[in-house]
């Protein structure tokens, strides 16, 4: 009995340290309030989660297999890695259209995410057997590829299509459960468990991958579709309040057309100058995204499971930015110089990734890797912070959705680029410290490096006028 009030007691303490301590140095933890509190939160959170995860198989761990264990060519699948982003410029009009939707059960966002779902659900299950046989067809150059290509595309495409959904509408209900001077503090920790959940699900991948066979890689591919939907169900479980019936035929001022919107935040001052900084900084930190791991294992002979825990390094190292840079922002830090210092950090990253190779030392490599993430971290989250200090009112959403297509759409293009040049330029002598085939891996690495350049020389002129105002 005497044990009950020891207990008790130890459990006030520890409430007491969480109520304390927690909201001081976790991450995003003093978004929560009475009426939202931290666990519902996080509960929503778990869509960023799926989506870390559906990211970290596509760009981490299947570029691998498809290439070293598949023998997939690697132009072949930075095109399949390309096919999602095609539907990345859709994402200011998904955002658009879930903010104006009027649903019979009362919903505008929840049947946009629900619908994103299912397609992503649908591409994860035909997946798995349209790469193999993808890659039955190239081994034998047979008639199979006439049904694996097209097999394979399309599981990409509903992937991608269902990620770019469920991610855009998710921020936007994120936002809508929040006050307005919460709204980036909320975004901020959707893309923390976004990168919590590619780090688990690269832990994962890992661990499941690392005595690879065809049937493996069939049922992690197919457990991760199963995961999806009970994360993401769980995710919105009543999370949206329902609309009135009789709120809804009442008659209401127009919504806005998706262009006026559209020109409305386009119009800002130096808005197209920021984008165009947001795709360039995201170019140059997405060439190597579908090469990095096959880098890995064929240049320095690193294992399958090896090169996966290489994303989940990539993910921890983007952690850390991205942390570093909420707690820099809350005190008042210049967005852009912040995507700046990303930038800068991005130099000696790629640096050290070149120089493993010729220096025959797996931890050079390590390092680089962690020092990419980290840059991709403080670049990411000071772009999207400006993006939406831009945003005119009632618009946060179309900005996101702006600032997620030239993200996403750069990452597309710079995937297809580094597939591309991996195979054209394979025997190619750069004159880097590489061995010989290595020359397409370190073009690849080179020209990120002067689009690191190009990204601080578009960003000058808004340091400038940030300095001034």
């Amino acid at each position: 009995m005497s044990a009950e009030p020891a207990q008790k007691g130890l459990n006030a303490q520890l409430i007491k340290v969480w109520m304390t301590w927690g909201t001081r140095f976790l991450p995003f933890a003093d978004v929560a309030s009475p009426e939202l509190p931290l666990s519902r939160l996080l509960r929503l959170s778990l869509i960023q989660v799926s989506v870390g995860m559906s990211l970290v198989l596509l760009v981490g761990t299947l570029n691998r297999v498809m290439i070293v264990e598949l023998g997939v060519p690697a132009t072949l699948v930075g095109i399949m890695l390309a096919l999602p982003l095609l539907a990345a410029p859709f994402r200011a009009l998904i955002g658009h259209k879930s903010d104006t939707h009027k649903s019979a059960l009362g919903w505008r966002r929840v049947p946009y995410i629900y619908l994103g779902t299912m397609i992503q659900f649908g591409g994860l299950a035909i997946m798995p057997f349209a790469l193999l046989v993808l890659a039955g067809a190239q081994e034998a150059y047979d008639e199979r590829i006439w049904l694996g290509q097209p097999a394979a595309a399309l599981a990409f495409l509903l992937v991608g299509a269902g990620i770019h959904t469920t991610q855009t509408v998710g921020l936007a209900l994120a936002t809508d459960l929040t006050e307005a001077e919460q709204q980036p503090n909320v975004v901020g920790l959707m893309y923390v468990m976004l990168l919590v959940g590619s780090i688990a699900a690269s832990l994962f991948f890992g661990w499941a991958l690392g005595d690879f066979s065809q049937g493996r890689l069939i049922q992690v591919i197919q457990g991760s579709a199963v995961i999806t939907i009970i994360l993401n169900f769980t995710a919105l479980w009543k999370q949206e309040a329902r609309i009135p019936h009789y709120r809804r035929t009442e008659p209401a001022t127009p919504d806005p057309t998706f262009r006026e919107s559209w020109n409305l935040f386009i119009g800002k001052e130096k808005t197209v100058l920021r984008l165009l900084a947001v795709g360039l900084g995201t170019l140059a930190f997405s060439m190597s995204d579908i090469v990095l791991e096959p880098y890995g294992g064929e240049v320095l002979k690193l294992g399958v499971g090896t090169t996966t825990l290489l994303s989940a390094l990539m993910a921890g190292g983007s952690l850390m930015g991205f942390v570093y840079a909420s707690h820099v922002l809350s005190l008042g830090a210049d967005p852009f110089r912040m995507a700046s210092l990303g930038a800068i950090i991005g130099l000696p990253a790629y640096g050290l990734i070149i120089f493993a190779a010729g220096s025959d030392t797996p931890e050079l490599f390590t390092l680089g890797v962690l020092l990419a993430g980290i840059g991709t971290g403080l670049f990411g989250h000071g772009t999207l912070t400006a993006t939406m200090q831009l945003a005119p009112k009632g618009q946060v959403g179309i900005a996101m959705g702006a600032w997620g297509a030239v993200q996403a759409t750069s990452q597309g293009v710079g995937a297809t680029i580094g597939g591309v040049i991996r195979d054209l330029a394979k025997g190619v002598d750069t004159g880097l410290p590489m061995p010989a085939g290595a020359g397409g891996y370190g073009l690849i690495f080179g020209l990120e490096l002067a689009f690191m350049l190009c990204t601080l020389a578009a960003m000058w002129p808004l340091l400038n006028r940030d300095t001034q105002n």
